[in-house]
């Protein structure tokens, strides 16, 4: 989604732009495996990146849905509070929220919480009526579709294997069934979990401007009932995420994730055992979950610069100015709210190519 979002305000801007795919497809990572949720911009420290980029993000994104019919629905979301310690982390966020300038933020009681929410449990709530959903593959498949109106080109099966400073521009060693080397002016590193792999490929970029990559794996687990919520459901955030969640779809179905699982090497097999750790913390907001009524999902990995019981780090774009070589930005650490955030990310990216 970000690639795609760079590469078409590139294209809008001008520019003959190439997206090199070392997969088959668009979109078959990252962007394939996240909850679909537009976020409003609630969690993040003011002035970071990831609270500029968000809550900007997600006004031009509504904005984009709308220009390009893509299916999206602002249904809205309850941060949820059980007990006296979470209504204060709750009340915090929405300090943060207010402080973001995110917009139709109020907080309510549990009744007023159940009377939007029958099934839900609570003792205070946050209402973010900016939250929504959308219709991730139809995003890209717009993105694309911009990006190619414009002359655009994507060259899939085609893994980037050395970046190469040449005089004026860049020399680009790529693989694939015709390996081959290419010249251009500028390159953009979006390349999600291989994003350092391919710093490291880049020739005199510095190796102390290469972050960690961290892997947090999210578990989803659907629901096999009738959905009993219509707007999303957020408990308090917990380490390394936003806590096990109500994700809803335009399709109607309801699934809870992700979680947190530290790995140490990509996989996206979804444990069944996981799901008794699922089912006791749905159940402190949603007591009337049935027995046997999460089935194992998906899964996704957030690309993350920090480890467990460490602060969470904010996007980090690094252009000229960062590591000094010209005509060269390289995103690193676009989880959520990567989505969200990603056609006000492709503005700055394509900015700082100017500088």
């Amino acid at each position: 989604m970000v690639g795609l979002s760079v590469a078409r305000q590139a294209a809008l801007a001008g520019h003959e732009v190439i997206i090199a795919e070392a997969a088959s497809g668009i979109g078959t990572g990252i962007s394939s495996r996240n909850s679909e949720v537009i976020h409003a911009g609630l969690y993040y420290p003011t002035g970071s990146l990831r609270a500029r980029h968000c809550t900007r993000g997600r006004r031009m994104l509504y904005d984009f849905c709308g220009s390009h019919g893509i299916a999206h629905r602002k249904c809205g979301k309850l941060i949820v509070a059980t007990n006296a310690a979470e209504a204060a982390k709750v009340e915090a966020i929405h300090t943060q929220g207010r402080a973001n300038g995110v917009e139709g933020l109020e907080m309510i009681g549990g009744n007023a919480a159940r009377a939007l929410e029958p099934e839900i449990f609570c003792t205070a709530a946050l209402l973010s009526q900016e939250s929504g959903i959308i219709d991730g593959h139809r995003y890209m498949l717009a993105l694309r579709g911009d990006f190619e109106d414009r002359g655009g080109m994507i060259a899939f099966n085609t893994p980037v294997e050395r970046l190469t400073p040449k005089s004026g521009g860049w020399q680009v060693r790529f693989g694939g069934a015709e390996p081959g080397v290419f010249a251009v002016d500028a390159v953009v590193n979006s390349a999600g979990l291989g994003a350092q792999a391919l710093a490291r490929r880049t020739d005199n970029f510095p190796a102390e401007q290469v972050p960690r990559l961290v892997l947090a794996k999210g578990n989803y687990f659907g629901y096999s009932g009738r959905p009993v919520f219509s707007r999303l459901i957020y408990p308090t955030p917990v380490d390394g995420g936003l806590g096990t969640h109500v994700t809803l779809d335009l399709a109607g179905r309801m699934r809870f994730g992700p979680d947190v699982e530290w790995i140490a090497e990509e996989n996206y097999k979804v444990d069944g055992a996981r799901a008794q750790s699922f089912y006791a913390r749905i159940r402190t907001y949603w007591p009337g979950l049935p027995d046997g009524t999460l089935v194992p999902d998906y899964a996704g990995i957030r690309p993350k610069l920090t480890g467990p019981g460490e602060p969470a780090a904010d996007f980090m774009i690094e252009g000229p100015a960062t590591h000094g070589l010209p005509g060269l930005v390289a995103l690193f650490g676009i989880e959520s709210p990567g989505m969200t955030s990603s056609l006000s990310i492709a503005e700055d990216v394509v900015n700082y190519l100017k500088s």
